[in-house]
C-alpha cells in the first residue's frame, strides 16, 4: 500500500470527503446517519443533500476508500439499507489528510507565536 500522498495524489481532500470518512471511523453507517454525523462533526458547516452524499459515496466506493457492508440496524425495522464502512485504503487517505492538516496548524502556530493580536503583520515601511 502506498504512502498517504500517493493515495490522494498529493491533493487535499474536500471537507465533504474528509467528514464522510471521519464519520465512518467508529464503524459502518447508512446514508442518513452519515449525513447527520457530517452535519454534527462539521459544526453545521457541511450540509449534505441526498444527491451530494450519494455522489460522494459513489466516488469513494470507486476509489476503494469505502465499501458497502451489511447495515448493523437492518433487521430492526425489516427495511434493507445500504451501509458503508471505511476500508484500509480509506483509513490511509484519512490519516494522510489529518497529517497534512496538522502540518498546517504547526506552521501557523510557529508563525503566530509572540504576536499579541494573533495575526502576522508586516513592519510599516520606512
Amino acid at each position: 500500500m502506498g504512502e498517504p500522498a500517493e493515495v490522494t495524489n498529493g491533493q487535499p481532500m474536500t471537507e465533504t470527503t474528509y467528514f464522510i470518512l471521519l464519520s465512518l471511523v467508529p464503524g459502518p453507517s447508512h446514508g442518513y446517519a452519515i449525513m447527520k454525523d457530517v452535519h454534527h462533526l462539521s459544526q453545521a458547516r457541511v450540509v449534505l443533500s441526498t444527491g451530494t452524499l450519494y455522489g460522494a459515496l459513489k466516488r469513494l466506493l470507486e476509489l476503494g476508500w469505502i465499501a458497502r457492508t451489511d447495515d448493523p440496524a437492518a433487521g430492526e425495522n425489516g427495511r434493507e439499507r445500504k451501509a458503508y464502512r471505511l476500508t484500509q485504503l480509506g483509513q490511509v487517505a484519512l490519516d494522510g489528510e489529518i497529517e497534512r492538516l496538522n502540518g498546517l496548524l504547526v506552521a501557523a502556530g510557529q508563525r503566530l507565536v509572540g504576536k499579541p493580536d494573533g495575526l502576522q503583520t508586516n513592519p510599516p515601511p520606512g
